[in-house]
């Protein structure tokens, strides 16, 4: 809970929230891009869409999961299963 309130007042706080989180998105990308291409052959321009591609990969993967979660809980929930 500390964390979290901690995180909220940082976020609070910022002005430029697109600013902020630049470096870890341009970081992420860049993660991606070796993923894509680990000896460094393919053209820039086709190693960054690839790595786009991949980051759109990532976040369906994500969001599936996030509505399976969702569909879990309101199924527990509909049961009245408290133990979870």
């Amino acid at each position: 809970m500390q964390a979290r309130a901690a995180v909220a007042t940082r976020w609070a706080k910022a002005t430029d929230r697109e600013a902020e989180t630049a470096p870890a998105r341009k970081g992420f990308l860049a993660k991606l891009e070796r993923e894509v291409d680990p000896e460094g052959v393919l053209p820039p321009e086709v190693r960054l869409q690839r790595a786009v591609e991949l980051r759109r990969a990532h976040m369906l993967r994500a969001s599936l999961k996030s509505a399976q979660v969702r569909r879990e809980r309101r199924e527990v929930a509909a049961r009245g299963d408290v133990s979870r």
